[in-house]
């Protein structure tokens, strides 16, 4: 019976432990086993983050889309079909080239000019991740920035262009 007290008290801060460790990797509703991702912002934060790229676009349309009513594209959209789809394949992908994936680089990039539209800007995804280890060792992980790009990995374009190019968020 002495030893008792000290086994009741285990099962406590166990069972305090996993509640708060459970409780945070909900969402922010709290409805949903899925983690909140790091990096989630607020639709005004959003707003903030845009408005500070104008310059930036403003320099562009200045230079190269001088003359084009529109302007350069300020985003592109991706279906989530698409986006799940890529995801799906690059792991696959990234397998077969001997690669873990562990996340996705985001390129500006832009579409060559042709005689009928401008080259708009674009954003191209593409798979980053580490050498498979046969040894078993720890994944290297690289802080915040995630591994190398994968060589030989395939990319994501071809996302729909802003409605109009020039639009600013929100859509």
């Amino acid at each position: 019976m002495k030893r008792l007290g000290p086994i009741i008290l285990g099962i406590i801060i166990g069972a305090a432990a996993m509640y708060f460790y459970f409780h945070n990797n909900k969402n922010q509703d709290g409805m949903s086993d899925t983690p909140t991702p790091k990096g989630i912002i607020t639709p005004k934060e959003i707003k903030v983050l845009t408005e500070a790229y104008n310059p930036r676009y403003d320099s562009i349309n200045n230079t190269v889309f001088r003359g084009v009513q529109s302007g350069d594209n300020r985003s592109s959209w991706y279906s989530l079909e698409d986006l799940r789809n890529f995801l799906t394949l690059a792991e696959k992908q990234a397998g077969e080239l001997g690669y873990t994936m562990d996340g996705v680089r985001i390129y500006p990039g832009a579409l060559p000019a042709g005689i009928e539209r401008p080259g708009y800007s674009t954003f191209l995804f593409v798979p980053t991740g580490y050498l498979t280890k046969s040894e078993g060792g720890m994944a290297n992980m690289k802080q915040g920035g995630g591994n190398g790009d994968i060589p030989g990995g395939n990319g994501l374009d071809m996302g729909g262009e802003g409605s109009p190019p020039g639009a600013n968020y929100p859509q």
